[in-house]
């Protein structure tokens, strides 16, 4: 992405003129939108009967100066993701994108911080900056140019953007040294970085660990069993509208035969009790665990390295979000696929675990998709470093570092 950089010794200010950040914008969009489109309602879903209608009026409505190309194209409009849809009901139960507000979350756009790293250029003056003078320093950012608050309605991402004279400034460092008007406490800098090094230290992790290859995906069929006497398992009401493929003497049978081998802290939560003795690195199992355990084999790792870039938004860049939303999907077919329950009406085929080719298929796409994600891990990891060097300063980070065992206690 083309930009004018405005340097100082200490921070940095970036402008991006108007018609570049709204074709990224606008690119953005339309990838969601396509990634998503499987999964998406149609218009005239009970779940969209809200507010995304008014949204949609006023993008309608908009000058044609700040109109963009699709804006009219109504197979853009926003709408929600459909709850029993196998593949895409994650994104709603395990990360919140609820409704058409949660589509539209991860269709905002705004500009990758990392650009100001690579800083270089002549230090010029700007109005826009003025609106910063009340601050004790000015804090390094990027400008997007006539950017206005009709577009933080519809298209960029409203937490962290500072409206001012000459567009929308988003700033790491602004952002979090203050709330409104008012200071964050300087012992509280700390504990606001601890979940951002938290989930460094979990990219870290599992980019580091040897990845297990014996899981064969039996989560699901862990958080479905019940043998004879046990009462229903509290995880069935997940997915009760898709029937077993399997009888449930074969789903028991398969957990117990050789045992659960998952190594996910947050799986552990949804299996059945009666399943827990079963898997081979303990259960249940705690936070402070998935330090230990992670590792890059696992699907769930995986599908969680949307919910650690949906954490670092708006301060990441938009095309990676796109990679791992990609990523993320890839995996939760891979799962459904393996799982116990027959998902052909939504267009998802068997990996028949219970048998020893189903095994091996999934073992030979296991790898496949480690190997794919791994690289996007590394990027994830990269962008984390990225933020925390311009959100906050070294001892802050260090203090937060010290507070992470009582953070995940």
């Amino acid at each position: 992405m083309k930009a004018t950089t405005i340097v100082s010794t200490s921070v940095s200010f970036l402008r991006i003129s108007e018609n570049i950040w709204r074709q990224a914008a606008c690119d953005h969009s339309q990838r969601i939108h396509q990634l998503l489109g499987p999964g998406l309602t149609p218009l005239d879903h009970p779940l969209n009967s809200g507010s995304y209608r008014k949204i949609n009026e006023r993008r309608r409505t908009r000058s044609p100066a700040v109109r963009a190309d699709n804006d009219d194209d109504e197979s853009l409009f926003v709408t929600a993701l459909d709850p029993k849809h196998p593949i895409f009901n994650f994104l709603i139960e395990y990360y919140g994108l609820k409704g058409s507000k949660g589509v539209k979350r991860l269709m905002r756009w705004s500009p990758d911080p990392a650009l100001l790293l690579d800083a270089g250029g002549i230090l010029q003056q700007s109005c826009a900056f003025d609106d910063f003078s009340r601050h004790s320093s000015i804090h390094s950012g990027i400008l997007l140019e006539g950017a206005s608050d009709d577009d933080l309605a519809t298209t960029l991402h409203l937490r962290g953007a500072n409206l001012v004279d000459e567009g929308v400034y988003y700033s790491p460092s602004l952002f979090f040294a203050s709330s409104d008007k008012t200071p964050v406490p300087e012992k509280e800098t700390s504990r606001v970085a601890a979940p951002f090094l938290w989930y460094q230290s979990i990219l870290e992790q599992t980019l580091d660990a040897d990845p297990i290859l014996h899981c064969y995906g039996l989560h699901e069929w862990a958080m479905q069993y019940q043998p004879p006497g046990a009462p229903p398992p509290p995880s069935e009401k997940y997915q009760q509208h898709l029937p077993l493929r399997v009888s449930r003497d074969v789903l028991n049978e398969t957990v117990e035969r050789k045992g659960v081998s998952c190594t996910h802290v947050d799986a552990l939560r949804f299996f059945a009790d009666a399943a827990l003795p079963f898997n081979q690195f303990g259960g249940p199992l705690s936070r402070s665990d998935q330090l230990r355990l992670e590792q890059p084999a696992c699907v769930h790792a995986t599908m969680d390295l949307l919910k650690m870039t949906l954490k670092l938004q708006p301060f990441c860049d938009a095309t990676l979000l796109q990679r791992v939303l990609q990523i993320a999907l890839e995996a939760r077919r891979l799962d459904v696929s393996a799982s116990p329950y027959d998902a052909s009406a939504y267009g998802v085929g068997v990996i028949p675990i219970e048998t020893s080719e189903g095994r091996a298929e999934y073992k030979r796409r296991q790898v496949e998709l480690m190997t794919k994600a791994n690289p996007v891990r590394g990027e994830l990891l990269d962008a984390y470093n990225c933020f925390l060097s311009l959100a906050f300063a070294e001892e802050d980070l260090v203090e937060g570092r010290n507070r992470l065992p009582n953070y995940v206690a």
